[in-house]
């Protein structure tokens, strides 16, 4: 099922409303207020797309589908699915084949975080200011839900009429996600993560085992959107792949910080937790100001690596800056 589009215009615009189809104006707007129309607009598409392939509470299973729509629709930053739509929207991908791809990553990433929450896991309690999945229902519920969140992020990719492009392309798609969820990934840097606990790691370690666990899946989310677009040479992937590797790792390092100087409110999920269960942080590491001086360098690196593109690509400029200024 296709969202209607949404579209950055040089022409004045209303103010942005609930609605993401409205467009977002360059020339009046402030670069602070551009990124929060963007991340409004983007944000409600990606729910809306999410929502369209989630099967109804109604279903049988009916408690199981139940979970997956509360782990997956409210709440959350939802940076993954923006990056999709960002990526492809700067190299000219149509908007229809942005969908189904957005919702993947945020599913794939939805089902690590119901799982991570669990007791054999990290055992949070709280998540985008909610009781965990497993709080709220049950913990068999929860795995269920993670599996079934896996199993329909490939299904999108697979099956979704939208994604009107070239088999090779959706294939290589398939691959790049799957590469980025798996042991060589995501649930690789989570294993690094629950065997390091309580052990002091180095810096080269400690970023090599977030590369994995978190940036592994922003990359993946980059090169999807890049991939919907026509024509998309190597090197414009590659150097977009720099770009999601430096704000992967500039992500993490903010959410370090932010477990220090935050609070639970603000956060959604419990503050502190990182220094509570003994791991080894970037401000742990070496000091709050120089982990921040850290991620700012990394987001100098990401944007210079898209210095070439044109201002399509200025939302990837914004959430580069929106990743290490946010404050949740």
């Amino acid at each position: 099922m296709a969202v209607e589009s949404w579209s950055i215009s040089a022409t004045p615009m209303p103010a942005m409303a609930s609605d993401p189809t409205t467009s977002v104006t360059t020339s009046t707007l402030s670069d602070e207020h551009q990124l929060a129309a963007l991340l409004d607009a983007l944000g409600e598409r990606a729910r809306a797309a999410l929502d369209a392939c989630l099967p109804s509470a109604a279903t049988l299973p009916t408690r199981l589908h139940e979970a997956m729509r509360y782990s997956t629709l409210d709440g959350g930053k939802r940076i993954r699915p923006m990056l999709v739509y960002s990526a492809g929207k700067a190299l000219g991908a149509p908007d229809h084949r942005l969908d189904a791809p957005a919702a993947a990553v945020e599913l794939i990433h939805a089902y690590s975080l119901v799982h991570d929450d669990l007791p054999a896991m990290d055992d949070d309690d709280l998540r985008r200011g909610r009781p965990t999945c497993h709080k709220a229902f049950d913990e068999a519920t929860a795995i269920l839900v993670g599996d079934g969140l896996q199993a329909l992020a490939f299904q999108q990719l697979a099956q979704n009429p939208d994604l009107d492009i070239d088999p090779a392309a959706r294939l290589r798609m398939i691959l790049t996600l799957a590469q980025a969820a798996g042991s060589r990934g995501m649930v690789g840097g989570q294993a690094i993560d629950l065997e390091s606990e309580g052990k002091q790691l180095n810096i080269a370690a400690l970023e090599d085992m977030h590369i994995h666990k978190t940036g592994a899946l922003i990359r993946a989310s980059v090169l999807l959107g890049a991939l919907c677009a026509d024509d998309v040479d190597e090197a414009r992937l590659a150097g977009l792949d720099h770009y999601a590797k430096c704000i992967g790792l500039a992500f993490q390092i903010h959410d370090d910080v932010l477990d220090v100087v935050s609070d639970t409110e603000t956060l959604g999920k419990t503050q502190g937790a990182d220094q509570a269960r003994n791991k080894s942080t970037y401000p742990a590491l070496l000091g709050l100001d120089n982990a921040r001086r850290r991620a700012d360098e990394l987001r100098d690196d990401a944007l210079a690596s898209i210095a070439d593109l044109d201002t399509r690509a200025d939302p990837l400029r914004w959430l580069a800056n929106y990743i290490v200024a946010r404050k949740r």
